[in-house]
């Protein structure tokens, strides 16, 4: 990112706060993170630390190009380095059983030596060298992508669609700041960076952003809508069968589901078996993703204590599983096909014996 702010010309900026104000959001968006979510799982202090970074980043940028300090140069280029390896590991985390301790990843840390080494004796490759270096993470993080939603174990539940569709979201920008450095470089060579600054506005500020959302979302585990399963793998085997039954021994008898922080990592140790092994076993008997046959459990209780209690709704998104409200909607909605209050009011109200509900769950 800003790869290309190596370049000794600069051209005359009309959008000088703008840097200032994305930085501003993110460090807004840092703040509630810290409240909310606390610094002490590692995961979580990987993701803060990188909206961190974002924010310093566009803080540079608006140095850079609104005040044209080109001191800062090598400053901008060293964290374009840092910023993109701490991007992947913060989401590759997200992927392990089991992450490496942190300091086993003292490899990603040789981007920035090596960019910062050209700066002190060979400029002219530096943006060039940038470039890669974002197209290679970014490429790293399309891969880590491929497996879909249970591809990310160590995401809870509650937010594994909105963790998935971040890392999405941030491969792309990751590759958008690579592509706009291109261009950046092609404008410097033919107009002398004519438009370079409106190619930063548009491309690397842009990028920031969506950087910065996505990796909040994924660092706070934001509650998901509805999560798409994977394509059902044909003929379960007998072993699919097992690891569903125990499966569903486990969620019945100790009601793990009830566990807010719950995520595939924890059901798979309390199985013994990988997380692989009991993604696959649920795609193939019950035909839906993890999180979705986990979060029919918690609507099943929670069917069950809007209709024989009259505890308050919140207590009872709380008490099944869920820690948001607009989750518990969208998949109370997408189990049952009405909101929660409207469930109790019909449940309750006079009627002909209702429709066994239990049809819309998966079956136990």
């Amino acid at each position: 990112m800003l790869k290309s702010l190596i370049q000794t010309r600069t051209p005359q900026m009309i959008f000088v706060p703008l840097p200032f104000v994305v930085a501003f959001l993110l460090s807004i968006v840092l703040i509630r993170m810290i409240r909310q979510e606390g610094t002490d799982a590692p995961d979580r202090r990987l993701f803060q630390l990188l909206i961190a970074a974002y924010a310093l980043q566009s803080v540079l940028i608006g140095v850079r190009w609104g005040y044209d300090v080109l001191a800062i140069m090598p400053f901008q280029a060293v964290l374009a380095a840092v910023v993109a390896p701490l991007t992947w590991l913060s989401f590759q985390r997200l992927t392990l059983s089991q992450p490496a301790p942190l300091r086993d990843q003292w490899p990603h840390i040789l981007p920035a030596i090596l960019v910062a080494m050209l700066f002190a004796f060979w400029r002219d490759p530096v943006s060039l060298v940038l470039i890669l270096i974002f197209l290679g993470y970014g490429g790293a993080l399309v891969w880590l992508a491929r497996c879909g939603p249970d591809g990310l174990p160590a995401a809870r539940f509650d937010g594994a669609l909105l963790s998935y569709r971040s890392l999405v979201a941030t491969a792309a920008a990751v590759i958008l700041s690579a592509i706009s450095d291109v261009f950046i470089t092609l404008d410097f060579v033919r107009t002398g960076g004519l438009h370079a600054g409106a190619i930063v506005a548009l491309g690397n500020v842009i990028a920031l952003m969506i950087l910065g959302g996505a990796a909040a979302i994924a660092g706070g585990s934001q509650p998901a809508e509805t999560e798409p399963a994977e394509a059902p793998m044909p003929t379960p085997t007998v072993e699919d069968g097992e690891v569903a039954k125990a499966l569903d021994a486990l969620m019945q008898a100790k009601e793990i589901y009830r566990d807010p922080e719950l995520n595939l990592n924890r059901i798979a140790r309390k199985l013994s078996l990988s997380a692989r092994r009991v993604s696959m076993a649920v795609n193939r008997i019950h035909g839906v993703s993890v999180s979705q046959y986990v979060n029919e459990f918690r609507i099943r209780s929670a069917c069950n204590q809007l209709d024989g209690t009259d505890l308050p709704v919140t207590r009872v998104m709380f008490d099944s599983g869920f820690i948001s409200k607009s989750n518990f909607n969208r998949e109370f909605l997408r189990v049952t096909g009405s909101s929660p209050t409207e469930y109790r009011r019909r449940e309750r109200a006079p009627r002909q014996p209702a429709e066994d509900i239990t049809r819309v769950f998966v079956s136990p």
